[in-house]
């Protein structure tokens, strides 16, 4: 499992930490939808991977918002992890940001969960992102989406 973030932080790029930010709901989300036995803490991140799941970004660039980024960075973006997933070949995807996703993917009309397309031999879905500047989604809601994910990856 392979979950792709739309760019880092200020705070997770200064600490090198994934979802640093303390508003970020990430790290709760998963382990409420079942992705983790217990909450764990940026700092831990790499104790995903002995889980196998991996985060990536589709951009490098840390910003204070990802409205910062321009469309070209996030279709470059795209081609990047399309590379990473051919080389690292995770089982699923999941593109944590539907704006994003839409921009990045040239999909102007996707929806959340799972896409009609693939990203290399993976399927594809599209998440909300869990920061805590987007408010359209409550935690609950945050939580019952990526449980669907959980669930469909096993």
């Amino acid at each position: 499992m392979l979950f792709c973030g739309i760019n880092p932080s200020l705070l997770s790029a200064e600490r090198g930490q994934h979802f640093a930010r303390p508003g970020n709901r990430f790290w709760r989300t998963l382990h409420e939808a079942g992705f983790t036995q217990r909450r764990l803490a940026p700092a831990e991140q790499r104790l995903l991977l002995a889980s196998g799941v991996g985060i990536t970004n589709l951009v490098a660039r840390a910003t204070a918002s990802a409205a910062e980024l321009a469309r070209e960075e996030l279709r470059a973006g795209r081609r990047r992890l399309a590379a990473k997933v051919r080389r690292l070949r995770p089982r699923t995807v999941a593109v944590l940001g539907i704006d994003a996703y839409r921009q990045a993917f040239a999909q102007p009309r996707a929806a959340l969960g799972l896409q009609p397309e693939r990203l290399g031999d993976a399927p594809l879905w599209v998440l909300p992102n869990p920061s805590g500047l987007n408010a359209h989604y409550q935690l609950r809601d945050l939580v019952a989406l990526y449980r669907e994910l959980c669930e469909a990856v096993g």
